[in-house]
């Protein structure tokens, strides 16, 4: 890939002076959350656009935010070699009263409709609803624990609606305590080879937005998947496809390996193949022992795993090819 940054040829006017776009080509607010408290007027957006690539794309968006008052914080493009297409994302301030929120929308669709765009999502952080999820998880809890923490610390941007498991957990269980304390639905739904209860776990998340494999063990169907019809994250270590079956820590282990890591992903029928989101890696040494190695393990699928979440609520993560993401 080849990140070809034209600002500087095609925003002639608008919000942009010639100092800010050399700026802009890498935000500053690139990996943390808009702040709402910028300014006391002021509100932060975020758009994003995928379309074929034409001249005057960066142009014709900045012009949309500059003529209704708005200023452009940060600005990502990123046009492949040799494949015609464009993405990009914009972090812009704006006033409210003088540009209604609704108008926003209606603002970038008619330039989505002027390009054939094939994505144009804009969020307003502090007027939007967040993105409401459900958290799928078999025996391990650790990816649920630190789900659930940033969650109550408001670092991650969700409604978490219910937890649902194929593993029962006992009422005075941290976890149980946690998720009663905050009112968040637990569902034990029992699974079999035979039967997989998918038509129960998708009633149980038909209202939601997005769904999380925390370290959910079990291989969602491509009838369950059509079914759902959005999105769904997954993590698992990165020790595949080298190590395969039960234990792969253990394997991975007693193999000696060096490097360790977690990848998060979309779910596809194609088991651990879907579009990658985040990666993340670790050493280990002959000095660990199989309780540090998993300890080191279970802590990057967690990290990578609410991060991979983050991203994708903050509008950094699009479609690329068929197989392939851009992350802004």
């Amino acid at each position: 890939m080849m990140m070809i940054r034209r600002i500087t040829e095609r925003a002639a006017s608008g919000c942009f002076s010639k100092n800010r776009l050399l700026k802009s080509s890498s935000s500053r607010f690139h990996g943390e959350s808009l702040d709402s408290s910028v300014s006391p007027v002021l509100i932060p957006g975020v758009h994003v656009f995928h379309c074929q690539d034409a001249v005057g794309i960066v142009a014709k968006l900045s012009d949309c935010i500059a003529a209704k008052g708005g200023n452009i914080l940060g600005y990502d493009v990123f046009v492949p070699e040799n494949n015609n297409v464009f993405y990009s994302r914009s972090e812009f301030i704006f006033d409210p009263v003088k540009w209604p929120r609704s108008q926003v929308s209606e603002d970038f669709k008619a330039i989505a409709q002027t390009y054939g765009a094939m994505n144009s999502v804009v969020r307003v952080p502090s007027i939007d609803p967040k993105y409401k999820i459900a958290l799928l998880l078999s025996k391990q809890d650790h990816c649920l624990v630190e789900m659930l923490h940033r969650w109550q610390d408001g670092k991650l941007p969700v409604d978490i609606t219910c937890v649902i498991s194929n593993h029962e957990r006992a009422p005075n269980t941290h976890v149980m305590r946690f998720l009663e304390r905050h009112g968040i639905p637990y569902h034990y739904v029992a699974t079999t080879k035979e039967n997989k209860r998918e038509d129960e776990i998708l009633e149980l998340v038909k209202d939601t937005d997005f769904l999380v494999l925390a370290r959910y063990m079990q291989i969602l169907s491509g009838t369950f998947l059509k079914g759902y019809g959005k999105d769904v994250i997954n993590i698992h270590h990165g020790l595949l496809p080298s190590f395969k079956g039960g234990y792969p820590a253990k394997q991975a282990f007693d193999a000696g390996v060096k490097l360790i890591g977690a990848t998060s992903h979309f779910v596809t029928e194609e088991l651990d193949a879907g579009p990658i989101i985040e990666q993340m890696v670790e050493s280990v040494s002959h000095r660990d022992n199989l309780r540090s190695f998993v300890q080191k393990s279970e802590d990057l699928e967690k990290k990578c795993l609410t991060k991979a979440i983050k991203s994708y609520c903050e509008l950094r993560v699009l479609p690329y090819g068929t197989n392939k993401t851009v992350v802004f």
